[in-house]
């Protein structure tokens, strides 16, 4: 018996006669072979996933639909940009019974703000609509037809990946699609081939082995100018989360190893992905990972599930565990870049990018100390990238570790020459930083990069992991959550430091931060689900927790609470 879905609906073609994307002479895009294909892809009835800042996640066994309509939208932006473009299969630090999929745009960045919303439309189709909806994208986005279509594709190392990317190739080559399968992938090595590939080979070759090859020689040219004091060679321990951070970093390692031994932990050989251990675990829970080792002073770092993250932390001599997390990786490293500028006698446009989580005394040392200007965005990796790219030189990175920094081309240009041209002391400042601007991945934060980075920048510096972490306190502050009928009776401004509505919240929060030192706080609704999410922060533990606290009795009060009212938690 065949199933409706089957069919291609008689007014739909209709249509898509008229638009000229059927029919004899339009091979390009035969959707009675798409609504064929699609059957076997069948999504589950009713089912409405949103297409979020990470793209779409949840549990492995509802993503088959997702991963080939994401085949389709991948051909169709492709053909649109006339660039290859990345589908990335993962669900980072989510649990391991979990999965996802992302789209790369051609710059390696995170899909456009329009393409995401076709995403969630064609995602959410029923599938007699979907002709009809793919339709409507080629004509609202005038995709030519015509065009060649090329895509890559990644995968992490969950059980279900392999199987989903499966279904992703399905969907582009029911379009006519080309593609190349990199396999294995950390979600950032994804982000860089896409890159690589759209800039015609300038910023690097798009294989696995180039990506190494490029980063460990930059490490490799930076770490030659550290002073040889007899010291035994330097080592980091690396928690892996169980994920492809692991497989890629034992890949890797031989090319950098004369600079740095990484000891690997949590590396995917026994524990589940995630599963006590990863940035995410550490950051949250403020401990150790399980299945680490920490002596005291000892330099260690946590990788998330897809590489994309990373924090460091280090047990001082009383046994006390201390997390350097996103805020002071960015000040290590944009008060590296400015000494180095400062060196060669370049005054460049440099700004570091933070979202309002950024803790206070971290904004502060920047500004008053380093006298680097900072800038404020909204919560979201996209914020960030889009904010600094307007910079010579922009870095950004949220408290949870994800962050990179980005160079304009025409710096680039200029610091290669300069590290040509300038003699001494300038000359050698000057190929610091060239060898610098090729260690980032600037397509997307990037936990290996970005802990090579760190490593030679502590290296050249003589800095223990205490020394970066007394560079400024952390002002103590808490986190809560507060239940609401509905999350978008609250609209906020300034970067979400203020709140819009609802009337009087915004007045009431500045009154409870009067009543503290160092104080402030904000609200913001959650973007999946209906909660308020409510930040403090003040000179002591006690005052951070008391204006959290009160401040989400009034979120509470006047933005609609539902359920238990907010208790006291000192």
């Amino acid at each position: 018996m065949s199933s409706p879905v089957h069919m291609v609906p008689v007014l739909c073609c209709a249509v898509l006669m008229f638009l000229g994307l059927k029919g004899p002479e339009h091979g390009d895009m035969d959707l009675e072979a798409v609504s064929k294909r699609s059957a076997f892809h069948a999504k589950p009835q009713g089912l409405i996933l949103q297409y979020g800042t990470a793209g779409f996640r949840t549990n492995a066994q509802h993503l088959d639909h997702i991963m080939f309509r994401m085949g389709l939208l991948a051909v169709l932006r492709s053909k649109q940009t006339r660039s290859t473009i990345g589908v990335m299969v993962t669900a980072s630090h989510n649990p391991e019974e979990d999965n996802g999929v992302k789209l790369v745009d051609p710059l390696g960045e995170m899909l456009a703000p329009s393409w995401e919303e076709h995403a969630t439309c064609l995602a959410s189709a029923e599938e007699q609509d979907m002709p009809e909806v793919l339709a409507a994208i080629v004509e609202k986005e005038a995709v030519d037809l015509q065009q060649t279509a090329f895509i890559v594709i990644g995968r992490d190392t969950r059980p279900s990946s392999e199987k989903l990317s499966q279904s992703v190739i399905d969907g582009v080559t029911v379009l006519g699609g080309q593609f190349h399968d990199y396999g294995l992938l950390t979600t950032p090595q994804l982000h860089y081939m896409v890159y690589c590939r759209n800039s015609g080979g300038r910023y690097g070759q798009a294989t696995v082995e180039g990506y190494y090859q490029k980063l460990s020689k930059a490490f490799v040219e930076l770490t030659k100018q550290v002073s040889c004091s007899g010291d035994e060679k330097r080592s980091v321990k690396v928690d892996c989360a169980n994920g492809i951070g692991a497989l890629k970093l034992k890949e890797m390692e031989h090319h950098f190893s004369q600079g740095l031994s990484v000891l690997l932990f949590n590396d995917g050989t026994e524990g589940r992905l995630n599963h006590l251990c990863g940035a995410d675990f550490v950051k949250s829970q403020q401990k150790p990972p399980q299945g680490m080792e920490m002596k005291s002073g000892e330099r260690c770092c946590s990788f998330d599930g897809d590489a994309d993250r990373i924090v460091y932390y280090y047990c001082d001599a009383a046994g006390h565990f201390h997390l350097i997390d996103g805020d002071k990786i960015a000040t290590l490293i944009s008060t590296f870049l400015k000494e180095l500028l400062l060196e060669i006698g370049e005054s460049l446009n440099m700004g570091v990018v933070q979202t309002a989580y950024a803790n206070g005394s971290s904004t502060r040392y920047l500004e008053e100390v380093m006298k680097v200007p900072v800038y404020c965005t909204k919560t979201g990796v996209k914020h960030l990238h889009h904010k600094a790219k307007e910079f010579d030189i922009g870095v950004y990175f949220e408290a949870n570790g994800h962050g990179t920094a980005l160079f304009s081309e025409a710096v680039e240009v200029k610091i290669k020459r300069l590290a040509q041209d300038l003699e001494d002391e300038k000359g050698k400042a000057a190929r610091m930083l060239a060898s610098i601007v090729d260690l980032f991945n600037q397509a997307a934060g990037d936990a290996i990069s970005d802990m090579l980075v760190i490593e030679a920048i502590l290296a050249l510096k003589g800095l223990t992991v205490q020394q970066w972490d007394a560079i400024y306190v952390d002002l103590p502050n808490r986190q809560l959550k507060v239940k609401v009928a509905d999350r978008r009776v609250i609209s906020t401004t300034d970067a979400e430091r203020q709140a819009v509505t609802p009337p009087g919240l915004q007045e009431a929060i500045n009154d409870l931060v009067k009543k503290y030192r160092l104080a402030r706080a904000f609200v913001r609704p959650s973007g999946t689900e209906d909660i308020v999410r409510v930040y403090a922060e003040a000179n002591s533990q006690e005052g951070a927790d008391r204006l959290a606290y009160e401040v989400s009795l009034v979120v509470y009060q006047l933005a609609g609470g539902i359920g238990e009212r907010p208790q006291p938690t000192f």
